[in-house]
């Protein structure tokens, strides 16, 4: 699927980094055990700075999504943005493939499991859905 290329940072390489290996990291707390997504220096939760990288299992459920008709370079086929929310807790905006873009399709709560497709010299986190429920 063609889209936008990130520009990795010092606070995300380890995210980028996680996902040319095909792992999902996102940090989690030390202090209070929370994990969260978007990646940043300390906890949303209690504001410590005591924050580590953790692989997830890379399970999810879909919460909402919308179906973009308007052609994005170099593909005039739907797609679907999504946000999900992983099994750990977080949740992060990512789109969702392996299925037709169709709202019957894609039920609120649908079990999904992260895949990664290659976008230029990265590799993108994305989810699809989980094996038996497809």
């Amino acid at each position: 699927m063609p889209g936008p290329t990130p520009l990795p940072t010092p606070d995300t390489a380890p995210y980028w980094e996680g996902a040319a290996a095909g792992e999902l990291r996102i940090q989690q707390c030390t202090s209070c055990t929370r994990h969260y997504f978007y990646p940043r220096p300390f906890c949303p939760n209690c504001g410590s700075a005591e924050v580590v990288w953790r692989v997830v299992s890379g399970r999810a459920t879909l919460v909402s999504y919308v179906i973009n008709h308007r052609p994005i370079p170099a593909s005039d086929t739907p797609v679907v943005i999504a946000l999900v929310q992983l099994e750990e807790g977080p949740q992060m905006m990512s789109n969702i493939v392996g299925v037709e873009p169709e709202p019957e399709n894609l039920p609120l709560d649908l079990p999904l499991q992260v895949t990664f497709e290659q976008r230029g010299d990265h590799a993108i986190p994305v989810f699809a859905p989980a094996e038996g429920t497809r």
